[in-house]
């Protein structure tokens, strides 16, 4: 399944919900039903700088392709965070770098989150864009 086509999926399934506590519901339980991360993974190198709440993300790249996993201590960031890895996780870096990440505003995510949940919605966006650059230049 593509990029878009996953994102397209997320739409559907927020499109659905018209309160924004239910959108937040939705959102911790995309993040209760996610594995949790391996403890070996949970190290201060995986943290992601910009998030209030603590977020770790592991990137690991086998066969041309990019697996996130990651972890928060905050339920309402555990679920975006899930949200990112189901749509970039299982893809090259290059369609990861050349993603248009338009579901994040079509679910309204964005104009919803407090300053401090955007600022790390964008950087952990960032930080797995930054993980499918360096995979790509080993590529």
């Amino acid at each position: 399944m593509s990029i878009n086509e996953i994102q397209d999926e997320i739409i559907d399934e927020f499109s659905g919900l018209d309160d924004w506590m239910d959108k937040y519901q939705l959102l911790i339980d995309l993040g209760n039903e996610q594995e949790p991360l391996d403890e070996q993974y949970k190290v201060e190198s995986n943290l992601i700088d910009g998030c209030q709440s603590r977020v770790w993300l592991q990137a690991d790249y086998e066969g041309g392709i990019v697996r996130f996993k990651a972890e928060s201590d905050a339920l309402i960031v555990k679920g975006i965070v899930t949200l990112l890895i189901r749509v970039l996780s299982g893809h090259t870096p290059k369609e990861i770098l050349d993603a248009d990440l338009y579901f994040i505003e079509a679910i309204g995510l964005k104009e919803h989150l407090s300053p401090t949940r955007s600022n790390g919605l964008l950087a952990m966006v960032k930080q797995m864009r930054m993980y499918a650059l360096a995979f790509q230049s080993k590529g």
